[in-house]
């Protein structure tokens, strides 16, 4: 199954040990810690009127804000009691990216929850001294967030989502949608997506070049490019689309959705975000919210560079074989029978 769970490799027994220390150490400062109201501060890309930043959605799976409310909760954290949460969006715009770190930073937080590896790379820069959480990020010893994921160090930890290899991956999965496809496009907003398409590019050129596809790169720089951006693939010879893991497409997901089915586009997606607003398919890991787990301990004086950092424990395959019709495609029962869900 491609949905098969698997356990990280950057928790591995002696990384169980490590975290389960630095748990009982966190649990021991509890007895330590004053009564002053601790500040929770996050960095988002969304808005935050977005289904997935609502903090009263504390029973939806896809809230990662209120999860993460309803997971200090559990754990002895009440907002407005002993902790206050600050949020701050960039709502998709790299420009407003410097101003919200510095208003987050002005508020001397006990710790920063970070959405992206673009935003976590923006508060790092800004500070060595407050910890920060990374709830979902890429590559994070590569782009220096820390020295290893076994032995983080610094002020920095947290989860990670994507490898490289991802690319080749969905490159794969979207030609055996589409058999006759000739050409594939790649979007992504180079300002917000990881080495600035390059993180996944490498793997989806090496896969292309053994399976004799053509990758075209399709950079949009705002929404109003989304459009026009998808319709270049709309024409013969036979294409389909690759959309990158980046907070500026999550944010615009509707839009790119909404393009890929008016142009019927046959498009992958990182996240099953984008098959609640109308995809053709996804593979991607569950990004199950666990920050609260590494929130609490911070909170109660374990040190980030004590956490390891953890990688995805399950990838999904999702598919709509209504919105599959709908392109004309019938998707080959070798892919149904991996997929994890079948939307209809």
């Amino acid at each position: 199954m491609t949905g098969r769970s698997f356990v990280s490799s950057a928790v591995n027994r002696r990384g169980f040990i490590r975290l389960a220390t630095a748990s009982v150490a966190g649990w021991i400062a509890l007895g330590a810690t004053d009564n002053r109201m601790r500040i929770v501060a996050s960095l988002t890309a969304l808005p935050l009127d977005d289904e997935l930043t609502r903090r009263g959605m504390i029973d939806s799976a896809s809230s990662r804000l209120g999860n993460l409310v309803a997971g200090l909760r559990q754990r002895g954290w009440v907002e407005g009691v002993n902790f206050r949460l600050e949020l701050r969006s960039t709502f998709g715009a790299p420009d407003r990216l410097k101003m919200a770190v510095q208003e987050l930073l002005d508020l001397k937080p006990d710790v920063i929850l970070t959405g992206s590896t673009i935003e976590t790379a923006a508060v790092l820069a800004a500070t060595k001294t407050i910890p920060v959480v990374f709830a979902t990020a890429n590559d994070p010893v590569g782009n220096g967030f820390v020295e290893s994921l076994a032995h983080p160090r610094g002020n920095a930890t947290g989860f990670t989502n994507s490898s490289a290899e991802m690319g080749g991956k969905w490159l794969q999965l979207i030609r055996e949608a589409v058999p006759d496809v000739a050409r594939v496009g790649i979007l992504f907003n180079p300002a917000t997506t990881p080495r600035g398409g390059r993180f996944f590019l490498e793997s989806i050129e090496q896969e292309a070049a053994a399976s004799g596809v053509s990758v075209i790169p399709a950079p949009v720089n705002a929404p109003a490019e989304i459009d026009d951006a998808v319709k270049r693939f709309s024409e013969l010879p036979k294409a389909a689309m690759v959309a990158l893991v980046d907070s500026f497409l999550v944010v615009n997901r509707k839009a790119v959705v909404a393009a890929a089915a008016k142009y019927r586009v046959p498009t992958i997606y990182p996240f099953h975000y984008f098959m609640d607003a109308g995809g053709l398919m996804s593979y991607g890991p569950t990004l199950e919210v666990r920050s609260a787990d590494y929130v609490d301990l911070i909170l109660r004086g374990t040190k980030p560079g004590d956490l390891p950092v953890q990688s995805p424990r399950k990838y999904e395959l999702l598919i709509n074989r209504t919105v599959a019709r709908s392109f004309g495609l019938t998707i080959p029962f070798t892919l149904l029978a991996r997929a994890d869900e079948i939307r209809e």
